[in-house]
């Protein structure tokens, strides 16, 4: 449901997998205007959140985590298919409608424990400048928190990091969220050949290479150990590499980023199950992929998560 072209329907198949290949946790990026009408951000439409309640019974059936996130909220997302009309970060009308969404998913899942559904409040928040200030982010995630725990205040909570997820807001660590980082860096392992990024001038992906190793990825993640050390929960919410980059150095590159995150206790979501970064159906040109249930599985690519479950 990351798109706006999104139907919003979750095979079974894929959360019986993903159990039975050792996991228990999944993530949903979700899109707010597939259950809006007519482009009114409080007019819900009940059979789109219907099939979002169905993915979430599937997830907790299979005995997996469901991490609930907006991959576009009321005035913001990274994906450029469409341009809110107001900004997130400094509009008082995309702050309310956001809370009102958000609030709508803390009554509709209240039922639901805490540790089968936490709440994940909006994808990767972009860079300081003119679009959001530091303090911009801080009275958003508070304001968006102080509205959901109204109504269910034992959720767990999490805030992607700022510059799409690269870097930590100490400034609230007070609050009692988590906060999540990504694994993409660098960009020319993680998104070479990627057309919806400015990819075209990145270098051949090696690994290390150009300036990039385990201990410039050591350096990079240090923040996030350290924010870690303070008490706040860490995790990795995004992670992985395009089908254009070659296999072997995709791996070889996961195997330190994996080492290194979950060398300071932060668990790493791959994107994506099934499609072009994922284990199965990649569409990759040097894979020998298994044939699993009509799909193509990279069992490699599986092996080496299924070392750090």
């Amino acid at each position: 449901m990351f798109t706006m072209r999104s139907r919003g329907d979750f095979p079974e198949d894929d959360f019986r997998w993903i159990r039975d290949f050792g996991f228990d946790f999944v993530r949903f990026p979700t899109v707010y205007r597939l259950w809006i009408e007519d482009g009114d951000d409080y007019k819900i439409k009940e059979s789109m959140l219907e099939k979002l309640d169905r993915g979430i019974e599937l997830a907790n059936k299979y005995g997996l985590h469901v991490s609930l996130n907006f991959h576009r909220g009321p005035g913001y997302s990274v994906n450029r298919e469409f341009t809110e009309p107001h900004n997130l970060w400094k509009d008082k009308s995309a702050l309310d409608a956001f809370c009102f969404h958000w609030q709508l998913m803390a009554k509709r899942y209240k039922g639901i424990s805490r540790d089968k559904l936490s709440f994940d409040l909006i994808n990767e928040p972009p860079s300081i400048g003119n679009v959001m200030s530091r303090a911009d982010h801080e009275r958003v995630v508070r304001t968006t928190v102080k509205a959901i725990r109204e109504i269910n205040p034992d959720r767990i909570v999490v805030a992607d990091g700022i510059s799409y997820g690269n870097e930590t807001a100490p400034e609230l660590a007070d609050l009692g969220v988590g906060q999540s980082t990504r694994a993409y860096q660098p960009m020319f392992i993680s998104h070479y050949g990627a057309s919806w990024v400015n990819s075209q001038n990145f270098p051949e992906p090696a690994w290390p290479g150009h300036g990039w190793d385990r201990k410039r990825l050591e350096q990079h993640y240090q923040k996030w150990a350290d924010l870690a050390k303070m008490g706040v929960g860490v995790h990795c919410g995004e992670g992985g590499a395009y089908n254009k980059t070659p296999h072997k150095v995709v791996l070889a590159w996961l195997r330190d980023v994996l080492e290194i995150l979950t060398g300071h206790g932060i668990g790493l979501a791959v994107w994506n199950f099934r499609g072009s970064f994922g284990i199965m159906d990649s569409g990759r040109k040097d894979v020998e992929y298994e044939d699993f249930h009509d799909h193509k599985l990279d069992r490699k690519f599986l092996k080496l998560l299924q070392e750090f479950r």
